[in-house]
């Protein structure tokens, strides 16, 4: 059966998500050598997939210019690679929710991402880790996890983030571990058993923390713009972002059109690996304020876009899959912006 055939069958719970005519049409899917097998089972490079799938749908809902982009895209028959996710962390005791990273590398490693590269961003006080697929790593999306350290900051900023993390909640429960383990084991698991791991994943990137309150949030926001959306958006998926071959010419196209298109495009040291990014949607998010909750507007997750050459010269040459601590500082500033009222 083929990847995109298994993918379709694990998601046929998800109609708005199958049903998603243009997303289907224009996104790329991995095209592994044929391998027998049970059809009955789903692999873990067809779970990642899907995951994948699923958290760049809820994007595409969330960031309207993004889907503004997958429309400019189907129109003119095009193609979207897509090349990685991005979420914010916390290295820091968390409530139920082990910190930093390991809240998502306990189930990326069984899904068969392995260490990419670290990444340190000692600007934002925050470390970047890349996470690459062991079986297609130029196929599947890579996630690039940060991890913020409050203990680089003021007594008073890291107060603020014990009130804010100490509610969050763990959304895996031990027989979606028991599923995780099982996956590490197999590398596959039956149809059933992977939607089921499915949802319980795609519940991991989200806000697991309850409410926030405004003082605190100021006070986060004061050193560090990271922390403050952390503290709305949680581990929702900060940015999605498209492989294209020339991003500095397609950056041009879009300022043309009127998109939100960074001023500039972030070249890696190595000069292989280039990226830009469309401004951040606008969202309404409450907060607590003398026992009532006030509304403010904060900028919310947003769209990427990157080329990576290939390491080297000559036919067949694997591409440059790294990052880079200055792209990435750079791409960081999309969600920088002060509180609207």
């Amino acid at each position: 059966m083929r990847f995109e055939s298994q993918v379709r069958r694990l998601l046929d719970h998800r109609p708005e998500l199958v049903g998603h005519v243009r997303l289907w049409r224009v996104l790329r899917f991995p095209a592994p050598p044929a391998i027998e097998r049970d059809a009955g089972l789903v692999s873990r490079a067809e779970l990642a997939f899907g995951l994948g799938l699923v958290l760049f749908g809820d994007l595409l809902k969330r960031v309207p210019e993004a889907d503004r982009y997958l429309q400019r895209v189907a129109d003119a028959q095009g193609e979207m690679v897509f090349d990685h996710g991005a979420l914010r962390t916390v290295a820091w005791p968390s409530g139920e929710l082990p910190p930093g990273e390991a809240a998502f590398t306990r189930f990326l490693s069984a899904l068969g991402y392995r260490l990419g590269g670290t990444y340190p961003l000692p600007r934002l006080k925050m470390t970047g880790r890349s996470y690459v697929h062991e079986d297609l790593p130029e196929d599947l999306p890579q996630y690039f996890v940060s991890e913020l350290h409050p203990e680089a900051f003021s007594p008073g900023f890291q107060q603020a983030v014990t009130r804010v993390l100490g509610s969050a909640s763990d959304p895996l429960c031990p027989s979606d571990t028991a599923l995780v383990e099982r996956l590490r084991r197999d590398k596959a698991l039956p149809l059933e058993a992977a939607r089921e791991l499915l949802e319980a994943l795609v519940r991991c990137f989200a806000r697991q923390h309850g409410d926030v309150r405004l003082a605190d949030y100021e006070t986060l926001l004061a050193e560090s713009p990271e922390m403050a959306w952390i503290a709305t958006e949680g581990n929702a998926f900060n940015h999605a972002t498209d492989r294209v071959p020339d991003v500095q010419r397609l950056a041009e196209q879009l300022r043309r059109e009127g998109y939100s298109v960074k001023e500039r495009v972030e070249l890696s040291a190595s000069g292989r690996v280039r990226q830009t990014a469309l401004r951040a949607a606008q969202v309404m998010r409450s907060f607590v304020h003398d026992g009532q909750l006030v509304a403010r507007a904060l900028p919310g997750s947003f769209y990427e876009f990157i080329s990576r050459d290939p390491l080297f010269e000559g036919e067949g040459a694997p591409l440059d899959l790294g990052f880079d601590s200055g792209n990435a500082t750079g791409i960081f500033k999309m969600t920088a912006a002060a509180v609207a009222a």
